[in-house]
């Protein structure tokens, strides 16, 4: 005998069967994955370019010269890279594939490849044209701030993940 206080009911629902029409109902999600993947992937790079290179740009003023000053063209960069991982990272409403994929493939693979075997770090830098861009992510990578904004963005599209998947249960 159950001790749970709807037991006696159990009877009633055991012939029950869910409609096979309301189970194929369940939205198709394949343009969802797609656009996310997509900003994932293309925009995902654009924002760590900017916030590096806007990074190396208020780095260099202020340690170059001692001064509080401050490189509006260098705040301005800062300001349009966290806005585009933001967007990024709301690309998760679509699908979690986007901050997934782009966290995965240019924060946490870098980063973890720079801190295990530092060469590999130079090598991947040098594949990117001779810029202060570059030397702006050189910058990042080796002081971990692409591995962090890469765990950000994958723990941002696992956080959407089990949120759908809590709703759609």
């Amino acid at each position: 005998m159950s001790t749970h206080r709807y037991s006696e009911y159990e009877d009633e629902y055991e012939d029950y069967e869910v409609p096979t029409d309301v189970l194929d109902e369940r939205p198709r999600r394949g343009v969802a994955h797609l656009v996310s993947a997509l900003g994932g992937l293309l925009l995902t790079p654009v924002a760590l370019g900017l916030l590096s290179w806007g990074g190396l740009r208020q780095q260099q003023l202020i340690q170059a010269t001692l001064s509080t000053n401050r490189d509006p063209l260098g705040i301005a960069l800062l300001a349009g890279g966290a806005i585009l991982l933001l967007v990024v990272a709301a690309l998760g409403a679509l699908s979690a594939v986007g901050p997934i994929l782009g966290g995965l493939i240019y924060g946490v693979l870098p980063g973890v490849a720079a801190m295990a075997v530092p060469e590999w770090g130079f090598k991947l830098v040098n594949l990117m044209p001779k810029s202060d861009i570059a030397y702006g992510v050189m910058d990042f990578l080796f002081i971990g701030g692409l591995l962090g904004v890469g765990f950000l963005l994958v723990g941002s599209g696992l956080a959407n993940a089990l949120v759908r998947r809590r709703r759609e249960a």
